[in-house]
């Protein structure tokens, strides 16, 4: 039997490292980074996304169907809810729709340890329900988030850890809160703001539009967002001003921020700490 020649011997043996070094690529990888490409739990691949949104919900607004109170629930918190909280941080596409789900750890608490008592404050949840996950199962608000926006962040975004350290660093140095309130736009039960004078507020303060959410004429959610650097950029679907006619999602042109406790909680909730 002829013996193969040494050229051939040598081209078998990078051929065989190359097949190993490319499985171990296949079996490790979650991310096609190179091409853009993030990959679903699926294994179908999308592309990566164009724009951060940070979400953000008027508490009074989310609370007025509370029916039961639970430890859980930021509903039934003694002290009042007078300050936008955060929905989340979601990573989007500028034709108005998202990826979701993609490839990464499942929701580990342990992971956050050290951010539970600011995450309690301003990433509540307003319900006593558990939410649906990635996964086929449910779970908390928190591992929603990170499951379905959180991992679909990359390359921004790398981990459980820094999704919420992140989006809670967004969320203190972008004080809609503070900015809604030093132009006037307070928490009220009887007064109407014009949709378009919180747009401008907001405008002028990070010279990026906003979009609203409302529920009937209250605001329920209002959201900010940001390039991939975290400088504010207009929502790619969201409020509009033109020849003084607003347009923001649900909003009408003039709307509430009701202030806790109008219907907060119903009469036979009981409040706990």
């Amino acid at each position: 039997m002829a013996t193969p020649p040494i050229k051939a011997i040598l081209c078998m043996q990078l051929l065989a490292l190359f097949m190993v070094a490319f499985s171990v690529i296949g079996i490790n990888c979650s991310w096609d980074a190179e091409e853009g490409l993030l990959r679903k739990r699926s294994g179908v691949h999308q592309r990566q996304f164009d724009y951060f949104k940070l979400s953000l919900l008027w508490p009074a607004t989310a609370c007025r169907n509370t029916t039961r109170c639970c430890s859980s629930n930021a509903c039934c918190r003694s002290s009042s809810l007078s300050e936008f909280t955060i929905h989340g941080l979601w990573a989007d596409y500028n034709d108005g729709t998202w990826p979701a789900c993609c490839s990464g750890p499942q929701f580990d608490k342990k992971e956050i340890s050290t951010l539970l008592k600011p995450l309690r404050k301003y990433w509540p949840s307003f319900s006593c329900e558990a939410v649906s996950n990635c996964h086929h199962g449910k779970g908390t608000f928190w591992a929603h988030e990170w499951e379905k926006h959180g991992t679909c962040s990359y390359p921004v975004v790398h981990d459980e850890y820094e999704y919420f350290l992140t989006t809670l660093n967004v969320y203190f140095k972008y004080n809609v809160t503070g900015v809604l309130f030093e132009a006037g736009y307070v928490p009220s039960n009887s007064e109407k703001y014009p949709l378009g004078g919180i747009i401008t507020a907001i405008q002028n303060a990070f010279h990026a539009t906003p979009e609203l959410i409302c529920s009937g004429d209250d605001v329920e959610e209002l959201r900010i967002c940001f390039y991939k650097d975290f400088q504010p950029r207009d929502c790619a679907s969201g409020s509009i001003i033109r020849r003084d006619r607003v347009s923001s999602g649900s909003c009408p042109q003039y709307v509430s921020l009701p202030a806790y406790g109008s219907w907060g909680l119903n009469n036979h909730t009981k409040a706990v700490s």
